[in-house]
């Protein structure tokens, strides 16, 4: 087994809960033996579990811990010479009863929505990246990018190019580079959560495109403002998704850099 295979695993564990959670579980462990700091990680695994459970955390750490990213327009897009829009996938249901097969899960039908709009708006050809990520490698016998052809199916549109066999965001501009670059395309608007697409952004650009960043599904205020002080499934779920996106924007950083220096060496 390859480190990669570990990800999913150690990902869920740096993340929220897990993360406060055994934080939360190292308290009493040290309550016998240095009872002033076993009370003291208590209190703060306590109050990092409710803190990483609302809304209003998640809204003000993506405005900290990342790059901001404005939403573009349809007229801005035809106006940049652009050739083509690329979706990334989010992922897949394994299992979708209701339809008896796996089916897109609710991050990659909004990212396949708003490109189909654009497309209708813009009248640009469409390109999807995605195959089955780590955490499902070995579960699914659909990948995101078929799943994607379905969609746009239901939407009306037909996809140009379909990359079907990435991984994650670093395979995707590769692989779709590969595809597209085939056509001449260099020039590409790309869709994708607003905040993936600081990440998203450099890895294609990385592999030689020439990017728009046209983001969707932006972190912000979902109820009156003392609910978004209050634990929520939204909470949880937002403030898993900043964390992990600022995780993985170090990680990328620092292996540029080891690339970088890797580079110089004589």
């Amino acid at each position: 087994m390859s480190l990669e295979d570990f990800k999913p695993a150690l990902t869920a564990l740096a993340l929220p809960p897990a993360s406060v959670l055994l934080l939360t579980l190292l308290g009493p462990l040290l309550l016998g033996y240095r009872s002033v700091l076993g009370r003291l990680i208590l209190w703060l695994g306590l109050l990092g579990t409710w803190a990483l459970s609302c809304n209003a955390t998640a809204v003000f750490l993506s405005k900290v811990l990342l790059p901001t990213v404005a939403p573009v327009s349809a007229a801005q897009i035809k106006s940049q010479a652009i050739q083509a829009i690329v979706v990334l996938g989010g992922g897949m249901q394994r299992t979708s009863p209701e339809y008896g097969a796996p089916q897109l899960n609710a991050p990659s039908l909004v990212r396949v929505r708003y490109g189909a709009w654009l497309a209708r708006q813009t009248g640009m050809p469409l390109a999807f990246s995605g195959g089955v990520g780590w955490a499902s490698a070995g579960t699914l016998t659909a990948t995101e990018a078929s799943g994607a052809e379905q969609a746009f199916k239901e939407f009306g549109l037909n996809l140009r190019w379909a990359e079907d066999q990435a991984r994650d965001t670093a395979e995707s501009a590769v692989l779709t580079r590969k595809i597209l670059k085939k056509d001449g395309v260099d020039r590409i608007a790309l869709v994708t959560h607003s905040w993936h697409m600081p990440r998203s952004v450099a890895a294609f650009e990385a592999a030689g495109f020439t990017v728009t960043p046209a983001p969707m599904g932006f972190i912000q205020p979902e109820s009156r403002e003392l609910l978004e002080w209050l634990p929520s499934n939204d909470g949880v779920l937002n403030n898993r998704t900043v964390i992990r996106e600022w995780l993985g924007i170090l990680m990328s950083n620092q292996m540029s850099q080891q690339k970088s220096q890797l580079g110089n060496t004589p």
